[in-house]
């Protein structure tokens, strides 16, 4: 059993895709980011960044005791390695696979997320942050949409943790300013994933808790963190 440390963000679907499509037990731990549980000292035991999502691994592959995990990308990584799943073995697919996942995890992830915060959250609407962040995103697009170019999925014909880690960061792309009918090869790929079983079945296991409406004072809870805020 899996116990995942959860809300309905991009990162915390990356997880329940990857759960989902492995057909591996898990259960959901709600961590409301607006609430502030991330800052609750038994969540930072093992989920330092006060970010979630995170695991425990009740059953490591190894056979020794749970097993914590924190961080999107590495939890996708750990879920592969221990299952044998959406991660190649070979040098030359495993290196693509990773490449994309970085790229995920250092472009996409944070340039879509200003784009939503300045966009959506901020109390002062700055045109110049709003059009850096929009025609960063638009640029990260087009690079996807090139890789995708003549491939089913990002690494190839296989579906691997690279597309799950990116995928649910395209689903609100009406958020972030950018039309998907610009880049016919990411759209066509967006429709495929979006279409799968598991996938469906990742954003239902969401679907009470993404009922939840941000406050305002939600917002200086989300986006009012320091140093101190990990002290907790």
């Amino acid at each position: 059993m899996i116990d995942l440390y959860y809300w309905p963000t991009p990162n915390g679907h990356k997880i329940t895709l990857f759960l989902e499509e492995a057909g591996l037990d898990y259960k959901i731990v709600p961590v409301n980011i607006g609430a502030g549980d991330q800052f609750k000292p038994e969540f930072l035991a093992f989920s330092p960044n006060n970010r979630m999502p995170a695991i425990i691994d009740h059953e490591p592959a190894d056979g020794g005791d749970a097993i914590t995990v924190f961080e999107s990308g590495a939890i996708l990584q750990y879920l592969a390695e221990k299952t044998g799943k959406f991660l190649p073995t070979g040098v030359r697919e495993r290196k693509t696979v990773m490449e994309w996942l970085f790229w995920q995890m250092g472009g996409l992830g944070p340039m879509a997320g200003q784009n939503h915060h300045f966009g959506t959250y901020a109390p002062e609407k700055l045109p110049y942050a709003i059009t850096r962040y929009v025609n960063e995103t638009n640029r990260l697009y087009g690079v996807l949409n090139k890789r995708l170019e003549g491939r089913k999925f990002i690494a190839g014909d296989d579906y691997t943790i690279a597309d799950m880690a990116c995928y649910p960061w395209i689903v609100s792309h009406e958020k972030q300013q950018q039309d998907l009918n610009e880049f016919p090869n990411l759209k066509r790929w967006f429709e495929t994933i979006k279409a799968r079983p598991a996938t469906v079945a990742a954003y239902k296991a969401g679907e009470e808790l993404n009922k939840w409406q941000m406050s305002e004072e939600d917002k200086k809870i989300l986006f009012g963190q320091t140093a101190k805020s990990t002290k907790a």
